[in-house]
């Protein structure tokens, strides 16, 4: 018996752990993918504040740009003063020293003929005599001068009054060099002016406070970002070439499909998810392997403020938008993440210790109540029946007595008495017989025990019951007492209150093919109070002290258990009867 407890509760144990485990598994890869997932997300906030930077210090290179084409405009209208309004009295001697004095690459000066627009002179001698006909939009615009004295082409650069600047770009008669020029002309000459500067002092600044620097100094900060690039999504990944009217090839910086930042970490995947994030506007990930290491690339679609930022697609429009490019180590935020989990892995374990530590506790705790409680209902069982057989043995002993009795009142013709006799002695028998019938022992116990109680407390107590089948109940025999015995304890403390000729209590047991049912009925004089008041909470009582108010409180607990009811009603007569019904 012993053997087969301790295997029980091994397995109960077993069952706990298993439990607690599985329980703490599927919570850690719960909060595995949460920490993922939110680290991502940071990963993307950190992404988007950097945007932002970078936009912005892209912004202020644009307007570092723009202050350049005001300078250029503001040393056209110098040159224009120094010199004469007629090119052909104007010497190159002239440009190469007004070149110097302003600090300028080179001037040149553009003439109007009937069909073309050349460069007429120039400190550049690469430049003279060149047609621009085929250049567009260039060619356009200094039309737009010549005609209108003003440019309102629509396309990038800068328009200010009599003048116009486009972006730095490759020059057509060198194609190594990257310059930013600008075309002035207000009509006082047969000339427009074109002084032009190199991409040099641009990039000085940029290298000190603009993109470059913003570019480098988040790589230095930060421990897993390896790569910034800002892709022109249109260009990319092979950007566009051409061959000027010298045979050169020619490429366009306004085309350039890496305009800022650098790209050497590169995926076969990278032109199909830069267009995707181009095209649909949100923010695409990739965590690739590359050349050895594990890789994590945020591709975010970047909106400018202006409706040109000095790029272009194919076809030489000008573009609003871009894509920023950041490759990072995932290695680094792996690391990140296992020291997260690390730490969640020791919580867990430490958890799991306790929990099982109380689950130990709590059971040890509970088997021996539940120990306790067999033990007390084993002995209170075996004082009962013990009593229920000296009663019947008490019966059988005094059976001789009774019938001596029964014969000296026949024979003295005592017949009221008889009737009397014999009546009191039937009931005690019957009563006894219908303990006995009741088919289970413990109930049976419990009965009889409440008899001799009531018998001590002049208390009339009636029972009765029909078809009980104690063993096809499928309710606790524990639990079965447990009611009555409370119901019981219940009518008795009533009836107390009242004389002994009105101490009156019955019990009726009836078992059906589908419920098992009792009622208790009792005198009570506040019968209609008693049924308005919370009689079935725990803690409610009527009886003034020594009382914890849990007695029908259990009997409602359990009827509910077996998916039954329990209630009261009072009776015009003075009477309050409380029906336990359960279903079988």
């Amino acid at each position: 018996m012993h053997e087969m407890q301790r295997n029980i509760w091994l397995v109960a144990i077993s069952v706990i752990v298993v439990l607690v485990l599985l329980n703490n598994t599927a919570y850690y890869f719960l909060t595995k993918r949460t920490l993922e997932e939110s680290f991502n997300e940071e990963l993307v906030t950190a992404a988007k504040r950097l945007q932002v930077s970078l936009e912005q210090s892209r912004e202020g290179s644009q307007q570092f740009q723009n202050q350049i084409g005001r300078e250029l405009r503001a040393a056209s209208i110098a040159i224009q003063y120094a010199l004469d309004p007629d090119v052909e009295k104007v010497t190159t001697e002239q440009l190469i020293e007004l070149r110097d004095k302003l600090g300028l690459s080179h001037i040149t000066l553009l003439k109007k003929l009937q069909d073309d627009i050349v460069l007429y002179k120039s400190t550049n001698p690469n430049q003279v005599n060149k047609s621009t006909k085929t250049w567009k939009p260039w060619y356009e615009v200094f039309n737009q001068l010549f005609d209108d004295k003003n440019a309102s082409v629509d396309w990038l650069g800068q328009s200010l009054p009599n003048f116009w600047s486009g972006p730095f770009e490759v020059s057509s008669t060198n194609v190594d060099q990257i310059n930013k020029w600008g075309y002035y002309f207000d009509g006082a000459t047969n000339y427009m002016i074109d002084p032009y500067v190199n991409y040099e002092r641009q990039e000085q600044y940029e290298g000190a406070t603009g993109v470059h620097r913003m570019i480098e100094n988040s790589l230095q900060s930060s421990d897993s970002l390896k790569e910034i690039a800002f892709v022109n999504p249109e260009t990319f990944p092979d950007g566009k070439e051409t061959i000027n009217t010298e045979g050169h090839v020619q490429g366009h910086k306004v085309q350039e499909p890496i305009f800022y930042g650098s790209y050497t970490i590169k995926s076969a995947k990278d032109t199909e998810l830069v267009r995707k994030a181009y095209f649909s506007k949100k923010t695409v990930t990739l965590r690739e392997n590359i050349n050895g290491q594990e890789i994590y690339k945020m591709y975010i679609p970047t909106f400018a403020n202006e409706s040109g930022i000095n790029i272009t697609d194919r076809d030489g429009q000008p573009m609003n938008s871009y894509v920023l490019m950041l490759s990072s180590d995932y290695h680094v935020i792996q690391d990140k993440l296992d020291s997260q989990f690390l730490n969640l892995g020791i919580i867990i374990l430490i958890v799991t210790g306790f929990s099982l530590l109380i689950a130990v506790v709590v059971m040890r705790y509970y088997r021996q109540s539940k120990e306790k409680v067999v033990r007390v209902t084993q002995e209170t069982y075996v004082e009962e029946i013990n009593q229920m057989f000296h009663s019947i043995r008490a019966q059988r002993h005094d059976f001789l007595n009774h019938v001596q009795t029964i014969h000296s009142l026949a024979e003295l013709n005592k017949s009221q008495e008889l009737v009397a006799y014999t009546k009191e002695l039937t009931g005690d028998i019957r009563l006894m017989n219908d303990i006995i019938n009741i088919g289970n022992p413990a109930i049976a116990a419990l009965v009889r025990s409440k008899i001799s109680q009531a018998e001590i407390h002049k208390i009339q107590f009636s029972c009765s019951f029909t078809g009980l089948n104690m063993q096809e109940m499928g309710i606790k025999t524990l639990d079965v007492n447990r009611m009555l015995g409370n119901l019981i304890d219940n009518a008795f403390d009533e009836v107390l209150k009242y004389t002994e000729d009105r101490r009156h209590v019955t019990l009726v047991g009836k078992q059906t093919a589908t419920a098992l049912e009792f009622t208790i009925t009792n005198i009570c004089e506040n019968a209609e109070e008693a049924v308005a008041m919370p009689i079935f909470e725990a803690g409610y009582s009527t009886k003034q002290q020594d009382h914890q108010g849990l007695g029908l409180s259990i009997v409602k607990s359990i009827a509910k258990q077996y998916k039954g009811d329990v209630y009261v009603t009072a009776e015009p007569t003075g009477k309050l009867t409380f029906v336990v019904k359960m279903p079988l």
